[in-house]
């Protein structure tokens, strides 16, 4: 079974600066997640958590995740304060409670928060799936926003894993999926 990590896809992340392919990279997460649910699998969002004051502060406008992602009834939501998702949170437990087989990991933004828990899974010994083309950034100074992506799924793809990293596309997960129907 699969379990779907979405990281940061809120509001207050996402808004101002254009970044790169967002509203295609919204379409695959809903697709891939509705796929992972329609096969048992477990979505879960990763959702950073300011303090008081912050613009992520819980119940603020922007710590809400975009209203534009499909969120299912049995999905669960993890809080993180830290760019690495398993850092000080339940998302470990989570994954526990689920005859788990890989984790695919998405969301924003690819050289912070979704690095550090692809990183971080690896580490945890997962079974890796990053969907390269579900995740997304902003320009930086030293780099486009496709070029930062690129580069990262270069990276995660020559990653030593004890039970393997893949890098692919939300395409042919759907694929697989077909094919395993």
């Amino acid at each position: 079974m699969d379990a779907m990590i979405v990281v940061d896809m809120q509001v207050g992340l996402l808004k101002g600066q254009p970044k790169y392919d967002l509203h295609a990279v919204v379409e695959r997460i809903n697709q891939l997640a509705a796929m992972v649910r329609a096969r048992s699998g477990q979505v879960i969002w990763i959702q950073h958590r300011g303090g008081v004051g912050d613009a992520f502060e819980p119940g603020k406008a922007g710590w809400e995740l975009l209203p534009e992602l499909d969120r299912g009834v049995g999905d669960i939501v993890v809080e993180k304060t830290l760019n690495d998702a398993f850092a000080g949170t339940a998302l470990r437990a989570e994954l526990a409670k689920v005859a788990l087989d890989r984790v695919l990991v998405t969301g924003w933004a690819t050289d912070f928060c979704v690095d550090a828990t692809v990183r971080s899974a690896v580490s945890h010994n997962y079974k890796v799936v990053v969907v390269g083309d579900g995740h997304t950034v902003s320009d930086r100074p030293y780099l486009d926003a496709p070029g930062v992506i690129r580069h990262h799924n270069w990276v995660w793809s020559h990653l030593i894993s004890r039970n393997g990293i893949q890098v692919v596309s939300s395409s042919e997960l759907q694929q697989e999926a077909m094919h395993r129907a």
